[in-house]
């Protein structure tokens, strides 16, 4: 197995990659679009508005919340999970700075 490399690059990029990887399946797009659209804290909800099961649910949440994106309190027996705003921000931010500094150019190749 290969050796990772991820302390070679920047903790910027690296926040960058984390990400980047976080949304990189619809799955986990489709459950933070849920959790906008909700406005507030969702427990068991998103099994039922995604065709998951609670497992695949539960791995895609643990990657959102690993990532900064998302929080979640535990309340009871279940853990309910909402959008973590600063996390959010930072994250756009991030995001955004790596879009706006590219120079597209007219032709490439």
């Amino acid at each position: 197995m290969g050796t990772n490399k991820s302390e070679e690059f920047s903790v910027k990029d690296n926040k960058l990659a984390t990400y980047a990887k976080a949304l990189s399946h619809p799955a986990r797009v489709a459950i933070l679009k849920f959790l906008i659209k909700q406005n507030s804290c969702v427990c068991g909800d998103i099994v039922n508005e995604l065709p998951l099961s609670q497992s695949t649910v539960s791995q895609h949440l643990k990657e959102l919340k690993a990532a900064g994106l998302i929080k979640g309190e535990i309340e009871g027996t279940s853990v309910c999970y909402c959008i973590d705003t600063k996390n959010w921000e930072i994250a756009r931010e991030t995001l955004n700075e790596l879009f706006q500094t590219i120079k597209l150019k007219d032709k490439c190749c």
